[in-house]
């Protein structure tokens, strides 16, 4: 870990003005994530900016849903009785992830903005676009059974966002609320945060400099209050996802009335599934149609020489957690 200094913000303008004269420094929230980045040399910011004393908390039922502060802790959310209740998905996403004293720790900002865990990223002995453009991505043909068999591009493979916490905004039209160095603040979907890898796969997502993830917006729905998110890994705690699902079902009569669908685990970004949503929306709620939707959902997967089962591990995950909600 290289030297640093550090900075304690006490207002937003505070933490954007030290950006704004150090545009190397990084925010400091409960860097669960950053600190695995400096301790690993992948991150050397000259400038730690602690904004734990940001004023960016809250879990409050809006008259459209719900607004979660990106300064709350994931427990608080995952835990949070609204949430449970309302948003059973969200809730899961949360407290399947890491474990209890990371949850504790780690902030909803933060969690959004974690860096992929591929091996060869990790690893600075290995050339890797997403860590220095233009050098080589070995995972092509090399060690890829964990990579993305969606979105990829001959750039990279990896799946980019590890977490679970975006897989279940993604699939509930969910807002993020970002602000910049001037005070102002605008909206992005978090359809459109995450980035595909293209030719430019060391740019994630469309935050500027220095701007903050100020709030989460989640939108109330039926299909939000009935839904489920299901992860499939290969140890049972503090594993991250070979694949996951997020899904919603507002089902009346046997019939679906609306659907949303969205995967983790399998895609170079966390993965909505529109395919999936159409087959299911209108149909009746059974076996046949969940697995016509898994058909849909992986119908472009690319997989490579280490990775083709999550083709199927993908499908069934997601057959699962349909046939979860339409039974609950």
């Amino acid at each position: 870990m290289n030297d640093f200094q550090y900075a304690k913000a006490g207002t937003a303008r505070d933490a954007t003005a030290l950006m704004n004269g150090q545009p190397q420094a990084v925010y400091l929230a409960g860097a669960t994530t950053l600190l695995d980045l400096m301790k690993a040399n992948l991150a050397s910011p000259p400038l730690l900016i602690d904004i734990n004393s940001l004023p960016f908390t809250g879990i409050e039922q809006t008259r459209d849903g719900l607004r979660i502060g990106a300064m709350e802790r994931m427990n608080a959310v995952g835990e949070n009785p609204f949430v449970v209740s309302q948003f059973p998905a969200v809730s899961q996403s949360l407290l399947l992830a890491a474990s209890a004293q990371l949850r504790n720790m780690a902030s909803i900002g933060g969690n959004l903005l974690q860096r992929t865990r591929c091996g060869y990223f990790r690893d600075p002995a290995f050339p890797c676009n997403k860590r220095m453009p233009g050098t080589g991505c070995p995972a092509l043909t090399g060690d890829n059974h964990n990579m993305a068999i969606l979105g990829t591009s001959e750039s990279c493979i990896t799946t980019s966002y590890p977490g679970d916490l975006a897989v279940a905004l993604l699939a509930f039209d969910a807002v993020l609320i970002l602000q910049n160095q001037k005070g102002q603040q605008r909206r992005v979907p978090i359809n459109e945060f995450y980035l595909l890898p293209g030719d430019t796969p060391h740019r994630e997502h469309v935050l500027e400099a220095g701007e903050l993830i100020v709030a989460v917006i989640i939108p109330a729905a039926n299909h939000a209050r009935h839904s489920t998110y299901l992860k499939v890994r290969e140890r049972t705690s503090y594993a991250y996802a070979l694949a996951s699902a997020a899904v919603g079902l507002n089902i009346q009569g046997g019939t679906i009335h609306s659907a949303r669908v969205a995967l983790g685990g399998v895609g170079a970004q966390p993965w909505r599934s529109p395919a999936a949503e159409e087959v299911l929306t209108g149909a009746p709620a059974s076996l046949a149609t969940f697995h016509a939707a898994a058909a849909a959902a992986l119908r472009t997967a690319k997989p490579r020489s280490e990775n083709a089962f999550k083709v199927d591990l993908a499908q069934n995950t997601l057959v699962r957690a349909l046939q979860t909600v339409a039974n609950a």
